[in-house]
Parts: C-alpha cells; structure tokens; sequence
C-alpha cells in the first residue's frame, strides 16, 4: 500500500502566502466601506463639510476611532485646508462635500493641487444613481466638471468596488507627479451592503510610475558640465515633492554650480549659501535672471518653465544647452523645447549623478567656475532686494521682517498670491530643514525662514511715529 508523501511549504513561503491571503468581510453599507478603506490606507484626518448627498458617509465617519474629521466653514476652505495638510505632512489630504454647490465649491482647490502637485483625494456624494443625468435636486456632474484637473475620476457604481476605489485613488494621488483624484459616490451606493475584502488588487491599465532614469543620459550632463563655463541649476518643486534637496544640495556642492529656485522651490537649496542666487522670473532677483541670460548650460531640475519665469519662452536662456529632468512626461518639451530631455524621478536622478561623480575625481570641479560665481557675486552687490525705509511710516518688508526676527525664523510661512506674497519671499532668507523618515513614494518637509538685516527695527519705528504725533500707515 502506497503513503501519500505531504510537501511542506518552506516556512517563509508559507507565511507569505498567509499574509497576503484577502478575508472576506460581513455584509457592510457602502458608507462604512468607505470609512474602513480610508482608514486601512493611513488616513487620519479629513476636512468635510456635511450635506444631504454626503450624510452617510458623515454617520459612517462619527463612528471611526481612527480619523478625525475637521468640519471648515466652507468646502473651499476644506479643500485648500487639506492641500495644505498634504503640503505639512507628505500625507494625501483627504476633503469631503456634498453634491452639487459642495462639490463644485471644491473645484478651485482641486485646481490648486493639480497644478502644484499636491497629493489630495476629494470625496464627493451625489444623487442616486437612478436620478444621475435627469437635473435632481443638487446634481452636479463632478465627474464632468473636475475631469480636465485631476489625475483621475470614479463615479461608484457599486458598493462592492469601494475598497478597490479607495486603494487606487490614494496610490494614482501619491506617485509618480502627485494630484488629485475625485471620488463620487452616489447616495443609494452609499446605503447599499456589499461584502468585500481586504487588500484589494491594484491593477490600473495604463499608469505607469517612471522609469529609472537612462544612464547614458546621465552620462551626457556630466560631460556637458565639463564643457561648460556658464552653468546654472535651475530647480523647482519638483525637488520638494520628490524629496531630493538632499541630493540637489550634495550634486551642487560637489560641481559647484550656482543655484536658483522657483518659488514652488523656495526651501530646497539654502539662500545663506553662497551658490544660491534665491529666485528668479518676473519678481526674483535681478542676479538669477542675468545669470539665466548668461548661461551656456541650463540644468531644469523639477520645473516646468512657467511663463512667470521665462517670459518671452524664445528668448529665455537663449544661449544655453538646457537639460530638463522631469517624472511627468507631458512636461518635457511642453513650454520650452530642450536639448536633453530626461523622463525620470528627480531625486532618483540626482542620486543616480552623486553616484557617478562619486567614482570621478571632482575636486577641481568647483574650481573651474569660480570666475563664473564672481561675476554672479558682483550682481549680488550692485542688484540687491532693497527697499527705502520711509521716516513716520511702517513699511510692508519690515513687518515680515520683524515678524521673522520675532519668531527667529522657525515660524512656517504661508501666503495668498499678489503683491504680499513678493514681499513676504523677497524680505526673507529661506533654508531647508530636512525632516527624517518620510514615507514611501511621498515627502516630508518644511522650511525655516530667516529675516536679513534690517534698515530699522519695526520697534524702534512705533515709537518714533508715537512720538512725532505722525500715524503709521
């Protein structure tokens, strides 16, 4: 008589296979469904503004232990709110409205962090599905409306789908160049069961993160830097995004080429250094652009050549070799035709770079554009930010000024657009504090601003308003 022989799994095998086994879970409502997925993938704070189309979903919410739901006064105050959480914390910011008005208040937001590559996800409810395309009560077309800002759209159609919804929304917000992504999900999917399980797979057709960036082409920069005599770095947000002011700072110290940011880069590369040459464009410094002008290799780090820097596109860096690294494809090539166009992550790339000087002897590198760095120090001095103090009067810079002094530069800046904003950058010196462990695939980290010498203290300035009887403006 014959033994049947039991195979063993190696151990570790077997216990891989256990952990990634799914568990079917009880019947759930869509509404609870979408709290636990949010939950499962880390979120621990949601800015949401209740309304008939999204009261489940808020029910649902009062019962999570987890997350903790900021109530705005208003859905573009959650929005922006969230944006800004993202910005903190290097998590996906996570917004709630209703149908209708709450979702189209969210619109400008969802704009902002689409443009500026904020990782957020946006949760909208919406009518039944049986009265969707019929004009009901607060229906909006979310979906339609949102559909050329985000990186991607779901109108749910099924309760049972949440979970998967929920995992690829969260991994399309926070890879590859980060944004927002929509969630509607109609009020009847809200209050249906379905039984699912947990982890959902992720299987998107047609999105891809980028690729490693192509050695040769990395090979091909250091060689244009040996050639050059007039190079600049030019680096942008992208390098706050992806985490790499690390590496942009090793890169730039080791070739010692001057740096110059954009103002969605302002806290990646010091301004007290002496390579820094602060910002550039319309409202930057006088020195960037004549250094821009000037260059003979332009190396475009995590930028997408705004028209508030360039200007006239044609003749921006007109007499330079420009190489352009950048994750989203459709930016290369886009505003400003390049040379060398390189698809990639670009701290990947900056570290793949340090790797490669690391193997060549690069002490003298620095050294052969020290008259390069002359000239630039000479801009410095002859185009300062300056401003003249007006006697009886508080002028706008010197209370950001004060302001920095009085908080001694560890206070977080933030600012609206216009006129505020360039005082607030030009009257201020930005270095980057690197912020330790950020998580996988997103980043972490803040920027301590510090003030330059005064003219005049703020203070001193009161008092002598006071005391001449003349009132401050």
């Amino acid at each position: 008589m014959s033994k049947t022989k039991t195979i063993r799994k190696p151990k570790a095998l077997a216990e891989k296979t256990k952990a990634t086994k799914t568990r079917l879970q009880p019947p759930r409502m869509g509404c609870d469904l979408l709290v636990d997925s949010l939950e499962k993938v880390g979120v621990d704070t949601i800015f949401a503004y209740p309304g008939g189309a999204s009261m489940m979903l808020h029910q649902s919410l009062t019962r999570s232990k987890q997350i903790r739901t900021i109530l705005p006064r208003h859905e573009q105050g959650g929005v922006f709110m969230a944006e800004g959480y993202a910005r903190a914390t290097g998590k996906v910011g996570v917004v709630m409205a209703t149908s209708g008005p709450g979702a189209t208040n969210l619109v400008t937001g969802i704009a902002d962090a689409f443009m500026d590559s904020v990782p957020l996800v946006a949760i909208t409810g919406q009518v039944p599905t049986t009265a969707i395309g019929r004009g009901a009560f607060q229906e909006t077309d979310v979906f339609g409306v949102t559909l050329p800002i985000v990186k991607h759209s779901y109108l749910v159609m099924n309760p049972a789908d949440i979970p998967r919804i929920v995992a690829e929304a969260f991994h399309i917000a926070n890879t590859g160049r980060p944004g927002p992504v929509v969630i509607d999900i109609p009020k009847d999917i809200q209050k249906a069961t379905a039984q699912t399980s947990w982890p959902p797979t992720l299987d998107i057709p047609g999105y891809r993160t980028p690729p490693a960036a192509d050695e040769h082409a990395l090979h091909e920069i250091l060689g244009l830097i040996d050639k050059a005599e007039r190079p600049v770095l030019y680096v942008g947000g992208g390098i706050i995004t992806s985490g790499a002011a690390e590496e942009l700072q090793k890169f730039a110290r080791t070739t010692g080429i001057p740096v110059t940011t954009t103002l969605m880069g302002i806290g990646c590369f010091p301004e007290n250094d002496p390579q820094s040459m602060k910002w550039l464009g319309m409202h930057g410094t006088v020195y960037a652009n004549y250094a821009v002008d000037e260059a003979d290799l332009l190396l475009a780090f995590g930028v997408r050549f705004d028209d508030r820097v360039t200007g006239k596109v044609s003749e921006f860096a007109k007499k330079a070799t420009i190489v352009h690294i950048d994750i989203d494809n459709s930016e290369l090539n886009k505003n400003k035709t390049v040379h060398l166009p390189i698809l990639a992550d670009v701290r990947t790339a900056l570290r793949q770079l340090n790797q490669l000087l690391a193997r060549r002897s690069t002490a003298s590198l620095p050294k052969r554009f020290t008259k390069w760095r002359e000239k630039i120090e000479g801009w410095k001095k002859k185009y300062p930010f300056t401003y003249s103090p007006v006697p009886g009067r508080i002028m706008p810079q010197q209370v950001i000024e004060e302001l920095c002094r009085l908080t001694k530069g560890e206070a977080i800046l933030t600012t609206g657009v216009g006129q505020h904003q360039m005082w607030a950058v030009s009257s201020t010196t930005s270095t980057s504090r690197a912020v330790s462990s950020p998580p996988p695939d997103s980043v972490r980290w803040a920027s301590v601003i510090r003030p330059p010498s005064a003219p005049r203290s703020l203070a001193r300035i009161a008092r002598s308003s006071t005391s001449t009887g003349t009132a401050p403006s």
